[in-house]
């Protein structure tokens, strides 16, 4: 297995601390708000990196944190007038709320930032009494030129940063490009109490924390999206790295960015969707088939067209599975599987996740079961798709999508629908009659008129 290591911008051949075991660490969400269909690509590479590690017969300590405490939570909680837990609690719950309606599982340990502030302080505290941070007026900042290696992460380098986007101006600072560990608090912010007075941590020291807690001082995988290297990540390993002398993580993962009819997401701009919206309106399965058709770290176009080629997809999957009666066989142990083409997956997986090339082999699947005659021969490139849709995070409810009672269901109401152009034609009101078979033709239903009467199929 190789992944791409953004530490070292290339390839790697994946070598776990402890055989058969790995620990992997992902950014959770900073609960101020309802998360975005960026992060959900996020949220969702992780869920199936961990689901398909465990496929490949490795046991998984997923760690994903929730930061609680942070301005953008204080800022929504000012401008709501209520406390800061308030807006924290109502977030985390349409958090977890909607990352079950994303098929995502619940990690191994999910812990918050306000529930290991002792720790935080600590970790603080040691930065300070080692010279690699400084307080100063009840603030307390990591003196980047104490670290060396500071950059070797991001590639940005301590003198080379200036004031700007991501490099406030304060006076108080040795250096422009020291970064914030513990905030004096403003009256009416949270409190807690410390070595430097009443304050609150800042973000990059909290997942240092989170992570050793449940992981130890270095473990194999860290994780988020491309835009948390720097600052973010290369942040928290540098404050691990003067603490231990040790990486944070040997292998550091990114998942690309994410943009809107080919623009960037921006409420600015009204092109600003978060998983909650999505979700009332796509199934969840097809977003995850539409992100993982993609490679994880390339960016990728979140546009209608795309999603609803990936429900087309889906819905011609379950079709010939349905057509198969493979339904019958949804609790017996897979018979056969096509060795080969598992083999091609899990070359295709073990190359840095290409889920691309891995979900190419469904259609390829696909088609050989509408070819063959022979049952058994079905029953195998069948139980293959599923066996390895599983490992991606598909077919989480197989039993439903092939339940006769639902294709009954649709079958009538299709059938309900052509009745109502059928009596259109028959007024020879043309608009209607079309605008019908566009609708079902956006749908992915075909119609044919024959001398017999109207046809419909399912468009594969």
């Amino acid at each position: 297995m190789k992944i791409y290591n953004t530490m070292s911008r290339q390839k790697e051949e994946f070598k776990p601390l402890e055989p058969n075991k790995i620990k992997l660490y992902s950014c959770g969400p900073t609960v101020y708000d309802y998360f975005h269909i960026g992060n959900a690509r996020t949220f969702m590479f992780f869920d199936m990196l961990w689901r398909y590690f465990e496929f490949s017969g490795y046991e998984v300590i997923y760690v994903q944190n929730i930061t609680d405490i942070d301005d953008k939570i204080i800022a929504k909680s000012l401008e709501a007038g209520v406390t800061f837990g308030e807006i924290a609690d109502r977030y985390s719950r349409a958090f977890l709320e909607d990352s079950a309606r994303l098929g995502l599982r619940k990690p191994t340990h999910q812990p918050r930032a306000t529930e290991v502030m002792p720790e935080i302080i600590a970790l603080i505290d040691a930065l300070v009494q080692r010279g690699y941070a400084y307080e100063t007026g009840g603030d307390v900042y990591f003196r980047q030129q104490a670290l060396p290696e500071y950059g070797s992460l991001s590639g940005k380098k301590v003198d080379e940063q200036k004031t700007g986007a991501r490099v406030e101006e304060n006076s108080a600072k040795e250096h422009p490009a020291d970064f914030t560990l513990w905030k004096k608090s403003k009256a009416g912010e949270p409190i807690w109490d410390s070595p430097w007075g009443l304050g609150r941590p800042g973000w990059h020291s909290e997942c240092v924390v989170m992570s050793q807690k449940y992981l130890g001082e270095t473990f194999d995988i860290h994780g988020g999206g491309v835009d948390l290297v720097f600052p973010h990540h290369e942040n928290e390993l540098a404050q691990a790295k003067a603490i231990t002398g040790k990486p944070l993580a040997n292998y550091w993962m990114h998942s690309g960015f994410l943009n809107i009819e080919g623009e960037k997401m921006s409420k600015s701009l009204k092109n600003f969707f978060t998983a909650r919206d999505i979700l009332d309106q796509y199934d969840a399965e097809v977003i995850r088939f539409f992100f993982l058709s993609k490679h994880y770290r390339s960016p990728i176009d979140f546009n209608r067209e795309l999603i609803e080629e990936s429900g087309r997809a889906l819905r011609n999957i379950y079709q010939v599975l349905r057509a198969m009666d493979y339904q019958n066989y949804l609790d017996a142990e897979p018979q056969h599987l096509d060795e080969g083409v598992v083999a091609r997956f899990k070359e295709a997986m073990d190359d840095d996740f290409n889920t691309a090339k891995a979900i190419a082999l469904f259609f390829e699947l696909n088609t050989l079961i509408k070819a063959s005659q022979d049952k058994d021969e079905k029953r195998k490139y069948a139980d293959t798709i599923v066996h390895l849709g599983k490992a991606l995070g598909f077919f989480q409810d197989l039993a439903k999508h092939l339940s006769t009672d639902h294709d009954q269901l649709s079958t009538a109401l299709i059938e309900l629908v052509i009745s109502y152009r059928q009596q259109a034609r028959a007024d020879k009101n043309w608009a209607l009659s079309d605008k019908y078979r566009d609708d079902l033709k956006a749908l992915g239903v075909a119609l044919k008129d024959t001398p017999g009467g109207c046809q419909w199929s399912i468009e594969t």
